[in-house]
């Protein structure tokens, strides 16, 4: 086994966890990670980057367990838990729709450092222009969402299929814009992640199956438990920070992030190789 593939599996894992669920782009950080340290080729990326967001996804499943449980427990007899499993279905919707039209493309011209970091400062400057309005606050938690709620936040979320944009910042953000609370928004981007990660990571290793490889397998699992681990310290961290804090210093890090690829790429201090 290949101990320096085994040390960036783990690497990329960590960032995987500790970036999903942050409103500053799992995706992003993982095509710069990936390419600064020449990580696979780029098919087996794909697969590989599956295996550490469903890592990240079942941090969430195990940190809300119990809600979960109850939730699917109560389908069909409980009004709160049909009303989120409703909720979580329309909101997946949006971007399962616009993926499968626009998935290919996007991939093929925007999944590259410098567009990426150029959707890192686009996403502050919204993410402060969010901070700046009076956030009037309709929708305390997560059980007072409603469907039409629920396809506002689907809708957010699949601005999220421009690398850099971040899923659950936009998700998060665009529930402060539509009323929620800081931490409605949060868990609904949380528990938004399960469907929205899950199908899309059973999409694509039914689509790839051909490039599944037990000599992979290694890496593979080495990413998953170090995403996990680091996904469940984010989480917990994240629920922390908006009860008494905004998103403002997330943006701040994102302009900061985007401006030092941008000029590492135009002065070739860095070789962004897909640049």
């Amino acid at each position: 086994m290949d101990l320096l593939l085994l040390l960036k599996a783990a690497v990329l894992g960590i960032v995987e966890g500790a970036t999903e669920f942050l409103p500053i782009s799992s995706t992003g950080h993982l095509i710069l990670a990936g390419d600064l340290l020449n990580f696979m080729n780029h098919e087996k990326r794909g697969l590989f980057d599956i295996a550490i967001q469903l890592g990240a996804m079942l941090a969430v499943v195990w940190e809300y367990r119990a809600r979960f449980f109850n939730t699917f427990a109560g389908i069909g007899r409980d009004s709160v838990a049909n009303r989120l499993v409703i909720n979580l279905a329309i909101a997946f919707l949006p971007l399962a729709i616009i993926g499968l039209a626009f998935g290919d493309k996007i991939k093929a011209h925007l999944f590259k450092p410098v567009p990426v970091a150029m959707a890192f400062i686009i996403g502050a400057l919204i993410i402060l222009w969010a901070e700046k309005r009076k956030h009037t606050v309709t929708i305390e938690s997560v059980d007072d969402i409603r469907p039409i709620d629920a396809l506002k936040l689907g809708l957010a979320q699949a601005a999220a299929l421009i690398p850099g944009m971040s899923r659950s910042g936009s998700t998060i953000i665009g529930g402060l814009f539509f009323g929620l609370s800081r931490k409605a928004a949060a868990e609904f981007s949380f528990f938004l992640a399960v469907p929205t990660l899950g199908i899309a990571s059973i999409y694509s290793m039914y689509k790839d199956c051909a490039l599944l490889s037990m000599a992979d397998m290694g890496a593979w699992m080495m990413g998953f438990i170090f995403a996990f681990i680091s996904a469940m310290i984010a989480v917990r961290a994240l629920i922390r920070y908006v009860s008494h804090h905004d998103f403002t210093i997330f943006a701040w890090y994102r302009i900061v992030f985007g401006i030092v690829v941008l000029v590492t790429a135009y002065t070739g201090l860095v070789d962004w190789s897909v640049a």
